[in-house]
């Protein structure tokens, strides 16, 4: 196995950056502001008039990542005249443009001469470069409530390194090709790397086409084949995955299809699976995922915003509390949201049918992140409540259990304890603008069971806590309280660093002997 240090030289490529670093910082006097606090896109962009499926969401609010909906409009012939304040990098890399740049020699960034490169005496046959670092410092005191190997002492600890590097190649208005690489590493933690998540020593994680059509003009059409990050609405359901060392792509085929303020996307493909070694990652050949995406403008509320969905999942070795089988689950949703003034908005309802095995599948899930934002007070405050409740299962033979499917890497904090599968949460939160650079989050959550008669799941819907046979079943599971510092002090670089805790109710104590977790984690993540 290719293992580790000496085949990626890390000490000069950190001395790199760290060269092209002080060049920007201290001859290219820039102002950069952070919007948000958010620990799985560092940058939270404000909503724009155009829209776009796969994006960002004006409902972006403390650790919680939500992706917006705004046309892909990568393929266009028309250009932009004008400059962006700053660099833009994007969650989902293959969203920044950079066609600015054909009308401008203005831009100072170290990087300027990768992020557009004409090629030839067209100006829409170019190339743009693009890459990320990340170093990342991960503890654990009692990791798995306990159950997890560690020292003595219960700690556990590891050291994270992701590296990602892109082209994105541009032959004219109606070809496009865009390749990514990802490397990732894991060391320390006792029982070695996570699987899927962890370590990917080196692979491909995206390579597409892209084939563009404008057959009237107000709308357009592009097919999409290849391996590709996804992500819709909220990333409850389908989500690139940024917290966790490994991202998430697919392999599929797709439309994206827009119209006047209508953009809607259709899929089909397969989950990535992230193997630890070198180019060998391959489709998930239990797992399906199709579905439509459609995305709007909606007048009837304040800067209102709707999107409607329909997802179709198929996995042939399900894992739930009531069994093991093969699940079929179909699922529509609606999403509303919107940033009018102070105030936003962001609630979502899901339903979900279908076949396990031989019996038949009825769930649910509604969620709601509403904040408001004092900005004449000082520190800017900006208070809210997330509320959401899924359905669990009952003894029944109809199984109730609801399936997050693909959903966002820390769904409730950085620790990654549970995932939204059968449970009620109530998490108040608070965000304050210490510096234009530097922001605060403070967010406290609290658990419960929807239904006692049903597990509590992971993020990877794998049941953590079966329920028992004893009778003293109860549904408050517990809570955790979370921390977390972000500082942008130029538009490449972002330092994270989030302390979680969690405290688990008498039940989970007595019943399976869960202890009191801590956490804390630290990145630094350079961008170009």
């Amino acid at each position: 196995m290719i293992k580790k240090r000496e085949g990626l030289n890390l000490r000069y490529f950190i001395l790199y950056v760290l060269i092209a670093t002080t060049c920007e910082w201290f001859f290219i006097n820039k102002s950069i502001v952070i919007n948000s606090v958010n620990a799985e896109d560092i940058k939270v962009i404000q909503p724009e008039t155009s829209f776009m499926i796969e994006g960002k969401s004006s409902a972006n609010q403390g650790i919680r990542f939500y992706s917006c909906c705004k046309v892909d409009t990568w393929n266009d012939v028309s250009t932009k005249k004008t400059e962006p304040p700053r660099a833009d990098y994007k969650s989902l890399r293959y969203q920044e443009d950079y066609r600015y740049m054909m009308h401008s020699n203005h831009d100072r960034d170290f990087w300027r001469p990768v992020k557009y490169i004409r090629l030839g005496n067209r100006e829409d046959w170019y190339l743009s470069i693009g890459g990320e670092m990340r170093q990342r410092y991960e503890f654990f005191h009692n990791e798995e409530y306990g159950k997890a190997l560690a020292d003595k002492h219960g700690n556990n600890n590891a050291w994270l390194q992701r590296y990602m590097l892109h082209g994105d190649l541009h032959l004219g208005a109606n070809v496009r090709l865009f390749g990514q690489f990802m490397s990732t590493l894991e060391d320390w933690r006792k029982a070695g790397p996570r699987s899927d998540i962890d370590e990917n020593i080196f692979d491909l994680h995206q390579g597409f086409i892209d084939l563009t059509a404008k057959p009237g003009g107000t709308g357009s059409v592009i097919l999409r084949l290849g391996r590709q990050e996804m992500e819709y609405g909220s990333g409850r359901l389908i989500a690139a995955r940024e917290a966790p060392n490994n991202r998430r792509s697919f392999d599929a085929i797709k439309i994206l299809f827009s119209y006047r303020n209508w953009s809607i996307d259709g899929f089909l493909g397969k989950p990535v699976r992230n193997l630890t070694g070198v180019l060998n990652d391959d489709p998930n050949p239990d797992k399906t995922l199709w579905g439509i995406y459609a995305a709007s403008p909606w007048s009837l509320l304040p800067d209102g915003h709707v999107d409607l969905y329909y997802l179709g999942f198929e996995n042939q070795r399900a894992v739930f509390a009531q069994a093991s089988g093969h699940e079929i689950r179909h699922m529509v949703g609606a999403r509303i949201w919107g940033n009018p003034l102070s105030w936003k908005y962001n609630f979502e309802f899901i339903g979900q049918f279908g076949q396990f095995g031989s019996n038949n599948i009825r769930a649910w899930a509604v969620a709601s992140d509403t904040h408001y934002i004092f900005s004449k007070l000082p520190l800017s405050p900006q208070v809210g409540m997330r509320a959401d409740i899924t359905s669990g299962d009952s003894k029944s033979p109809t199984l109730g259990t609801y399936n997050p499917l693909f959903p966002t890497g820390a769904y409730f904090n950085l620790a990654d304890l549970g995932g939204p599968s059968n449970f009620v949460h109530i998490h108040p939160t608070l965000n304050l603008s210490l510096t234009k650079k530097l922001r605060a989050s403070f967010d406290w959550g609290f658990f419960w069971r929807q239904n006692v008669n049903d597990a509590i799941y992971s993020i990877g819907t794998v049941p953590i806590f079966l329920p028992t046979s004893t009778g003293n079943q109860k549904h408050y599971s517990g809570s955790s309280p979370a921390l977390t510092l972000i500082w942008e002090p130029i538009s490449h670089i972002t330092f994270l660093a989030s302390y979680v805790h969690f405290f688990p109710s008498d039940f989970l104590r007595s019943e399976y002997t869960a202890k009191e977790v801590d956490y804390f984690t630290t990145w630094i993540t350079y961008k170009f």
